[in-house]
């Protein structure tokens, strides 16, 4: 094509183009950022493949669903968009129907609409056909509509492109499939990839990615809307209660994300009870009460959500007033990428760090929770054969947890060693590998991040510099604005009331331990006599621990009970008090009338201990402690179901004088352990006394997990 011809084209082509986004933004006056039409001229006049980083609410969506528009116009294929968020394919699909964009989504929000979204496709309906990473290895998807999808596509886009890199800050094993897609995909069809949030690392590895002749648009990722802070207090309690008495200050509605899901509805019912209007947001939520939740939000009809990660990339609220975190990310990129739902509209919004101690605890559990074990991968695939295994019966086989077996699963599917089928899981015969290498830098870019947040919370330079040079923004430069170049601009105060409410909610013990109902799939590969539905008659009664080890009250104290390399000694004072009052607090049916303790390898005094005492303080005769071979190896934390079953099933025993006292018991027992994780400990010891003739048995732990 000549010059002269190209500049026709490209002049043609914006005029269409800024009609359409006047269109979408509903603004007459609307003209393209710097670098928006560049990126829509390359997919549509040129047919290129595009990576797009720029700072949130620079407008990347326009550009994909701009480009769209002229495309279908042009007569090519619909847009397939691979989106990793529920609240981002809301967003996506709301924004779309403002450009005249016909876009539908298919996930599991959206599972009734299935039928009717791929009879639209197939009639060619469709603009936007929004899926999740993990659609593209559904297997009917993947078989039956991917191919046809991808004859006649017109245009491919990553959204949140930086999930696709095992650097980034939120890699996701099933944006690896990707790669493979793009390898399918004609070089005819042009792709999109977008971020916010990628370093120099993460740019390079999703440009290998795409492939050759990448356009890279990449704009300074400076927020000059958002005023920035930290605040150090001294706890939980002084954090919680600075946010009892100043939410209401910040402006307008915002989010307080916290790190755990625990701490998130810990401190939403905290500030409810103090009058404030907010309400939890976690991955617990189910998907319609996300959707009311996030309406709820926008509206601003309520003040905050407390909310994990689960609330993150892509949630749109243009005028989103202040973020404050309760505790931090692990890496600046990470806190960026959730800041960065704030001020996207508005000249003002708040960005609160409140950082805590127990932040660098969780940051070490999740540097590697994507990584694959070794060990573990061998296993998998080396159980797995040409007929497919479903994950549960899977399950049975390897000594794995569900949720560590699903993404271990996903890892090796992407490294091409496994492969999802109708029916379940097969293995390809593919050699696998372990990149220990790669991993082991990954590991370290983790811990240089974690570093990094630390250097954030410091605040030994502007905190928006800082968070730019992390994304490796060459226009990286001071604020002016953050508490570091214009000092604190949040109140630092912490009322003796609000430390009060703050000290009674964290003050508050009891979380109840909802006994199992069915045994696990694969017992009879364990060799275990039992399976499906556990009998009424063999059950334990619901029970109750302090806290969780991830609570933000009792947690603390728990956590250094339960530390690694912790020494065992009898329980102090102040947690049998915390035990005392989770007993007192109860509320049972029928009060136990004798205390039976579990006995414990790794933490013998504190059982003991505990046990003894709550019969003391009780004025309950402590019947004694349930027998133990100590030749049956025990199955550490982490472990699934079946094995964890197996590993406990003959371990414990009622002797013969135990068992006179069990039998003459006229109520309920209380069968005292340390730390409740799988339940299936208490599970057998409870079997095991209602075998004896105890008429209830009320299992109370310390500590749960999770």
């Amino acid at each position: 094509m000549s010059p002269e011809l190209q500049s026709t084209t490209a002049a043609s082509t914006h005029d269409e183009a800024l009609a359409l986004l006047r269109r979408l933004t509903g603004r007459p006056d609307a003209v393209f950022h710097d670098g928006q039409f560049e990126a829509i001229s390359a997919l549509v006049d040129e047919h290129r493949r595009a990576l797009v980083v720029q700072r949130t609410g620079w407008g990347k969506s326009a550009v994909y669903f701009v480009a769209t528009a002229l495309l279908r116009a042009r007569g090519a294929g619909p847009t397939l968009l691979v989106s990793p968020l529920l609240a981002l394919m809301r967003d996506q699909v709301s924004a779309a129907e403002r450009a005249g964009v016909r876009a539908a989504a298919i996930n599991s929000a959206t599972a009734d609409e299935w039928s009717e979204i791929e009879a639209k496709l197939a009639a060619d309906e469709l603009d936007v056909l929004l899926v999740s990473p993990e659609r593209l290895n559904n297997p009917r998807f993947r078989e039956q509509q991917l191919p046809a999808l991808l004859a006649r596509m017109g245009l491919m886009v990553i959204d949140e492109a930086h999930c696709i890199s095992d650097w980034g800050h939120d890699f996701r094993p099933d944006y690896r499939r990707i790669a493979a897609l793009l390898a399918e995909l004609d070089r005819s069809v042009p792709v999109l990839a977008t971020t916010a949030t990628a370093n120099a690392r993460v740019v390079a590895d999703v440009v290998e990615q795409l492939g050759d002749d990448v356009l890279t648009l990449r704009g300074s990722l400076a927020r000059a809307s958002l005023r920035l802070g930290c605040l150090r207090l001294p706890s939980s309690r002084e954090r919680l209660a600075w946010l009892v008495a100043h939410l209401s200050e910040l402006p307008g509605s915002g989010i307080v994300y916290a790190l755990t899901v625990s701490a998130a509805e810990d401190t939403a019912q905290l500030l409810r009870d103090a009058g404030h209007a907010v309400a939890a947001y976690t991955g617990r939520t189910d998907p319609e009460e996300r959707a009311q939740l996030e309406t709820a939000l926008k509206r601003n009809e309520v003040k905050a959500l407390i909310a994990t990660s689960a609330l993150g990339m892509g949630f749109d609220k243009p005028d989103l007033g202040f973020v404050v975190h309760l505790g931090a990310p692990s890496s600046p990129v990470a806190y960026y990428q959730q800041v960065g739902r704030a001020g996207r509209a508005t000249d003002h919004a708040d960005v609160l760090l409140l950082p805590g101690t127990e932040d660098a605890e969780i940051w070490r559990y999740f540097a590697t929770a994507s990584m694959p074990d070794p060990e573990r991968a061998t296993a998998v695939i080396a159980a797995l054969g040409d007929e497919p295994l479903s994950t549960p019966a899977l399950e049975a086989r390897v000594d794995i947890r569900r949720t560590q077996l699903e993404l271990l699963l996903k890892v090796l599917d992407v490294d091409g060693a496994v492969r999802r089928v109708s029916g379940g899981w097969i293995a390809t015969g593919a050699p696998w590998h372990y990149d220990a290498e790669r991993y082991a830098r990954i590991a370290a870019a983790r811990k240089a991040e974690q570093r990094s947040m630390l250097e954030y919370e410091r605040g030994a330079v502007c905190r928006m510099e800082l968070l730019q040079r992390d994304l490796d923004d060459p226009n990286a430069a001071q604020c002016g604005r953050c508490d570091v170049c214009a000092g604190a601009w949040y109140p630092s105060d912490v009322p003796s009331a609000a430390a009060e409410q703050a000290s009674g909610r964290l003050a508050l013990v009891g979380v109840p331990v909802e006994p199992r109902g069915q045994w696990p799939t694969g017992t009879d590969r364990r060799g275990l006599p039992v399976r499906g539905r556990i009998a009424v008659e063999e059950r334990p009664e619901p029970g109750r621990t302090i806290a969780r080890l991830t609570d933000l009250g009792w947690g603390g104290a728990l956590r250094e009970v339960f530390a690694a390399g912790a020494v065992d000694r009898p329980i102090d004072e102040r947690l049998l008090s915390g035990a005392l009052t989770a007993l007192r607090d109860w509320p049972w049916q029928q009060r136990p009338v004798g205390v039976v303790a579990m006995p414990s390898l790794g933490r013998p005094q504190l059982v003991s201990s505990t046990a003894a005492a709550i019969a003391e303080r009780g004025r309950l005769p402590f019947l004694g402690t349930l027998g133990v071979d100590p030749s049956i190896p025990v199955t550490g934390p982490g472990g699934n179901s079946a094995f964890r079953l197996a590993s406990v099933w003959n371990r414990f025993d009622v002797s013969p004088e135990l068992a006179q006292t069990v039998a003459q018991a006229p109520g309920p027992l209380l069968l005292v352990d340390d730390l409740i994780d799988s339940r299936w400990t208490i599970t057998v010891g409870a079997r095991l006394l209602r075998a004896a003739g105890a008429p209830a048995v009320l299992p109370f732990a310390l500590a749960s997990v999770g």
